[in-house]
């Protein structure tokens, strides 16, 4: 199996089937057996189309009869394949990217592949003279340009402007950096600095998030002793921020009341020493037991699991937790640059979020002990899953106050809360807020 061949195949199960491009990509390349170079360029089209979806398709339709989403799969992935490698790949010559391209037609839909011909060598005759997007709509020109759907450049644009929210569009088709966080329960940043380095992994130091490492030329992180060992944990600095804002000791006990995959919950842990106690609580005994192995790797015996509804009250929970981390399921827009295909969520499936998440968080602030803390976080961008549903929860609890909090690098102190961006603060879009009980 070529490179292209499972890109296609993961192109179609993500169009047909709805799958999440990462999670078809490691399973398709697994069964494909892809060697390390194959895998790489795989990955890379099925990302950068995801990218620039819209920008290939707009490409496209100048060059064919009919228009791109009347064609049925695979022909169109076929089509958005052979676009990419002509318009982003150097190293592909533009006859390799058309002559693959044919042959996948031939294979998938013979009838097609003179057409597959005919576009994309006209794509690739027109290249250094492609149609102009048109610029006389601000949000038109920006959702062809960056590949995001019109709402959501419309949703941006009232909340960071024009300039902001093209800078923003813009990051997200870039590659997010990967941040790996010190295990300080079995080594030290320059201990682990050292071993990475005689593995060939090339890292330094956070530029202003103590405690974490940026990563580059990782391969399989899984395969490098240090990672099987348990020295470190992947995790941006931004879900980073929630254990340190819980200003965590040794002792504490914690309720994470959606911790699948769980870092927020190895975080906790290591800044108690390994001491204390914390539930890890998902729907999913699958995904509970994913955790519990990543804690044993990680030495964190001070971990259990509970499989719970973050909306179900538990009695024997009421006021029993120092630190209660509520980790609300979201639309997850702030990684876009980790999972590109989040853009093209349906606008109205994300309505039913902001009820979800008020429901739970109304839920686990039943377990703060008094003077505990409440911490609730999402991976999004959008106010009305963020501080719309802390603004209602604090009007309908007033034993539960914002409390301020500084962050590294920020130069002034928040009010209680904080949206991080990937243009102003290089992390994850995050939401943290955190609250005291009275």
């Amino acid at each position: 199996m070529s490179a292209r061949e499972t890109a296609l195949q993961v192109l179609v199960d993500c169009r047909s089937n709805s799958a999440w491009a990462d999670a078809a990509l490691k399973a398709q390349i697994s069964r494909d057996k892809l060697s390390p170079a194959d895998a790489a360029l795989c990955s890379r089209m099925v990302y950068g189309i995801m990218q620039n979806r819209m920008l290939l398709d707009y490409y496209l339709a100048a060059f064919c009869s009919q228009k791109p989403d009347h064609l049925q799969p695979p022909l169109l992935e076929i089509l958005r394949l052979g676009a990419y490698q002509i318009l982003f790949l150097d190293k592909v010559p533009d006859s390799a990217a058309v002559n693959e391209s044919v042959k996948l037609a031939k294979a998938k839909r013979p009838q097609a592949a003179g057409l597959v011909n005919a576009v994309l060598r006209k794509l690739a005759q027109n290249k250094e003279n492609l149609p102009a997007i048109p610029m006389r709509d601000d949000v038109q020109y920006l959702s062809i340009r960056y590949s995001h759907p019109k709402w959501l450049v419309k949703r941006l644009l009232t909340i960071l402007g024009r300039e902001e929210t093209e800078a923003f569009l813009s990051i997200n088709n870039e590659v997010a950096p990967m941040t790996a966080q010190v295990n300080p329960l079995k080594t030290t940043e320059e201990d682990l600095l050292s071993e990475l380095s005689e593995s060939g992994v090339s890292a330094k130091k956070h530029a202003w998030v103590s405690g974490c490492l940026e990563l580059s030329g990782t391969g399989d992180l899984t395969a490098l002793p240090a990672f099987q060992d348990g020295k470190f944990l992947i995790q941006d600095p931004a879900a980073r921020f929630v254990a340190i804002l819980a200003e965590l000791e040794p002792g504490k006990k914690v309720l994470d009341v959606c911790a699948a995959p769980g870092g927020k919950s190895f975080s906790a842990g290591f800044a108690m020493e390994g001491k204390g106690e914390i539930v890890s609580c998902d729907l999913h005994e699958n995904k509970l037991k994913r955790i519990l192995d990543s804690a044993n790797r990680l030495g964190l015996h001070c971990i259990e699991t509970a499989a719970q509804d973050g909306r179900v009250f538990r009695e024997e929970w009421a006021e029993q937790f120092d630190v209660v981390l509520v980790d609300a399921p979201c639309s997850g827009l702030g990684i876009i640059r980790k999972k590109p295909d989040t853009r093209y969520k349906k606008a109205d499936d994300l309505f039913t979020l902001p009820v979800i998440q008020a429901a739970i968080l109304e839920n686990a602030a039943k377990y703060v002990a008094p003077g505990g803390r409440l911490i609730y976080s999402t991976c999004t961008i959008l106010p009305e899953e963020n501080e719309q549903v802390t603004d209602a929860f604090l009007l309908s609890n007033p034993n539960f106050e914002r409390e301020k909090f500084l962050l590294p690098n920020l130069k002034e102190e928040t009010d209680g809360q904080i949206t991080l961006w990937p243009q102003r603060q290089g992390t994850d879009g995050f939401y943290i807020c955190r609250m005291k009980r009275r």
